[in-house]
């Protein structure tokens, strides 16, 4: 038996298991970060209490365009961030993945949540209040949320 370990032993790649190890680990951080991502989109969809199918099919969009993805990943992804969020009360949480990301990711960011926002064609002070608290988080001006608002409401019409 002591003959058959060492011959395993021998025969183990430590190089190809710790980059399978590591591959995992990196698989698992960019999932969860989409999932906080997206809990943050489906948060600011539910903040008028009307979490609506074209909302959800805003978030769906959005998810496939940032992480390249299909759609019965990003359908899949949605159900996960739906329970996270659930589970949740903070937005500090939520964006603290955001943040690590370039302005211009951030600012596409604000752009998802506003055309959420405005997927019902208006903006209660309860969304306007969110996005502005995000923006905080995020280090994002008053002026380029509001330039990105303006764009989406613009759009919609």
């Amino acid at each position: 038996m002591l003959i058959v370990l060492l011959v395993n032993y021998q025969n183990w790649d430590f190089d190809k298991c710790l980059k399978n190890f590591l591959k995992k680990k990196n698989e698992e951080n960019i999932n969860n970060k989409s999932i906080l991502i997206t809990a943050l989109l489906i948060h600011a969809a539910k903040i008028d209490d009307n979490y609506t199918d074209v909302e959800k099919e805003i978030i769906k969009k959005a998810l496939i365009t940032l992480n390249a993805i299909t759609a019965n990943e990003a359908e899949e992804l949605l159900k996960k961030a739906e329970k996270i969020e659930q589970e949740s009360n903070q937005i500090v949480a939520f964006t603290r993945e955001i943040k690590k990301n370039s302005m211009e990711f951030r600012l596409k960011i604000i752009e998802i949540l506003w055309k959420i926002v405005y997927s019902d064609g208006s903006s209660d002070s309860y969304e306007s209040n969110l996005i502005r608290r995000v923006c905080g988080l995020l280090y994002i001006s008053d002026r380029d949320s509001g330039m990105i608002k303006l764009k989406i409401k613009n759009s919609m019409k």
